[in-house]
């Protein structure tokens, strides 16, 4: 079994897994996102939000939900690629996807006891807040390290000379 199916459930198995790590007491954190190019701000993002409890979800935006938000040239790396690399990194204990244009349904499902976003995102811009805050959770933002967007990634190599 590789790396990456032992972390990638889909929403149902997840609800299940949640409800068992509840009555362990286990504390659950969840981020989301289109992790479409890796860096150093996204580790930073998964690192410290483990800290912040037992478990860490990570929901993913499938590709074309990406597409819709990022626009025709996104993802960069397709969706079975990305659970492969954040498979990869030891913070992460479970993988998800969705293919809204939020992940509402799979926090409103969850109900995670921690909701993180970077602090790229303003407290009223979190979706699932008040899921999660009317659950007895909390909404964590962790501190957001500038020029470390996808975007901002791109535009560089973009503009960079090729040799």
């Amino acid at each position: 079994m590789s790396q990456e199916t032992r972390k990638v459930y889909p929403l149902q198995k997840l609800v299940a897994i949640r409800r068992r790590l509840k009555r362990q007491g286990k504390k659950v954190i969840f981020t989301n996102g289109c992790f479409d190019l890796l860096h150093a701000g996204h580790v930073r993002l998964f690192h410290e939000a483990g800290k912040l409890g037992d478990v860490l979800i990570v929901a993913l935006n499938s590709d074309s939900s990406v597409r819709r938000l990022k626009g025709p040239a996104r993802p960069i790396f397709p969706l079975r690629e990305r659970f492969e690399i954040l498979a990869a990194i030891a913070d992460i204990d479970y993988l998800t996807s969705f293919g809204e244009a939020t992940p509402k349904k799979i926090i409103a499902a969850l109900l995670p006891d921690v909701l993180v976003k970077g602090g790229d995102w303003g407290p009223d811009e979190i979706v699932g807040r008040a899921e999660v805050e009317a659950a007895g959770g909390r909404v964590a933002r962790i501190r957001y390290f500038k020029g470390h967007s996808t975007s901002s990634i791109i535009r560089r190599i973009a503009r960079s000379p090729l040799k």
